[in-house]
């Protein structure tokens, strides 16, 4: 057996014995570390490690793809003369473009890949003991879990691409529960390394809305004013943003196809002067700054694989600015290149409130913190449904005044974006619907006169 030493050296072998027109290789190196606890307990930890190994043969137009997990030395030739024989058997690949080309290679791409350790939790997990000591010490339950990961992806082709990117990614959730289990809060954050987490800080937000709870008020279904948090924001504009297909918009099927053909780049959504973006280098919320492809799908090509990434706006001004564009669909609809990037930001005007700001200035209304097992209801309009939970408070002359019953909802992102009554501070946030997919995301809390609570639900 031949042992593959490291990534790079896959990479690099893989493409010298490929007998492919053109071949593009994508090591995935990742590693997680976890903690999980309930009943104010740590119940598990641990950290596991992967690999993949995904080999991109191009045949004239046939494409060729195999990916395989754990990719021994041995097993490589027989890798890449499986992903060469597929391409010379394919029918002609719709999305094929030439491969992006380049020379040279990222600054670091000969050094190792790092992986996490539990020690990414050497002072988060401290401060997680004094707060089990407290909230045993108090009567409240805390349960959920801590993640840490690293990906390290390094991408090369026969065109000359050597492209590396370091991806960490962090989250916690925490729940928090009453003596006797019938009241209920939840909070989240995301991080890259947990050195920022503040958990004392985000266990006393949940002891303020247990304390909330002790009075309960049963409501009807209808329309309400309502305040969503940044999370349950997220949760909406990641939807809204998986949703931006272009070539779906093009063929009309989707809330972004402009009726009688055509997309609707170019309409206002909002009259409020809302900003929808992404930035590789956004602050805090860093992700890889090329495509990286390992199949093709109507929003993503392996041909455009190391296309360059920068910051896109896909809502300016409350405009519809572009959709998520392969160079084979910005060819079919005439758009600019918009590939999609990893993470997603919502801002506001200037001068955004805080949701505390936003409570006190409530005369009545519904504050949300957060939404679960959301669907579609209807492409056409982006129409959703789903469910509030862990906590859905009454809010009267700027108070909160206790804690309501739990709705089914029946939203739609853009038609939210139309009805805008106000939009607060943008901050980091975990969305909890889609936190296993997508993470890096900063928010506003936003204002809705008419929230849709379309019937009362008994989850709790």
């Amino acid at each position: 057996m031949t042992p593959i030493h490291a990534p790079q050296e896959a990479v690099e072998r893989a493409l010298a014995l490929s007998r492919a027109d053109d071949c593009v290789v994508i090591a995935d190196v990742g590693s997680t570390a976890n903690l999980r606890f309930a009943g104010n307990t740590l119940t598990t930890n641990g950290v596991a490690h992967s690999s993949q190994l995904t080999v991109i043969s191009i045949v004239g137009s046939g494409v060729g793809v195999i990916s395989r997990s754990g990719v021994r030395g041995d097993q490589l030739a027989d890798l890449v003369a499986a992903a060469d024989a597929a391409a010379k058997d394919a029918a002609p690949a719709e999305d094929v473009q030439p491969p992006v080309s380049g020379m040279g290679s990222s600054a670091s791409w000969a050094e190792p890949a790092l992986p996490t350790s539990i020690g990414v939790f050497g002072t988060f997990a401290p401060a997680l003991g004094d707060v089990f000591a407290d909230a045993e010490a108090r009567g409240r339950r805390l349960y959920g879990f801590a993640e840490h990961s690293v990906t390290t992806t390094f991408l090369g082709s026969s065109r000359g691409l050597r492209l590396r990117h370091d991806q960490p990614t962090g989250r916690l959730e925490l729940n928090a529960k009453s003596p006797d289990m019938t009241r209920s809060a939840w909070t989240g954050v995301a991080t890259t390394d947990f050195r920022d987490v503040d958990v004392a800080a985000l266990d006393a937000s949940l002891t303020t809305r247990l304390e909330w709870a002790s009075r309960r008020i049963d409501l009807p279904a209808g329309r309400y004013e309502t305040l969503l948090p940044p999370s349950a924001v997220a949760d909406f504009m990641i939807y809204l943003y998986w949703s931006a297909g272009a070539r779906d918009a093009a063929d009309g099927r989707t809330a972004f196809s402009r009726p009688g053909g055509g997309t609707r780049v170019g309409d206002r959504l909002a009259t409020t002067p809302v900003r929808l973006y992404s930035d590789p280098c956004a602050d805090g919320l860093e992700c890889a700054p090329f495509t990286v492809a390992h199949t093709s799908g109507r929003d993503t090509s392996v041909f455009d694989n190391g296309t360059p990434l920068g910051p896109t706006d896909w809502i300016a001004d409350g405009e519809l600015r572009a959709l998520l564009q392969t160079r084979h669909s910005a060819g079919l609809t005439g758009l600019p290149v918009t590939p999609a990037i990893d993470n997603l930001l919502m801002e506001g005007p200037a001068g955004g409130r805080s949701l505390a700001d936003m409570v006190a200035s409530t005369g009545r209304g519904l504050l949300l913190t957060c939404l679960w097992y959301m669907r579609e209801v209807d492409p056409q309009t982006m129409l959703l449904t789903g469910l509030t939970r862990d906590g859905v408070y009454l809010v009267e002359n700027g108070e909160v005044v206790g804690e309501v019953n739990n709705f089914r909802f029946n939203e739609s992102p853009v038609s939210l974006l139309g009805r805008l009554a106000e939009t607060g501070r943008s901050e980091r946030t975990l969305p909890r619907e889609w936190n296993d997919y997508f993470t890096r995301t900063a928010m506003p809390s936003i204002r809705i006169p008419d929230f849709h609570m379309s019937t009362v639900s008994q989850a709790s």
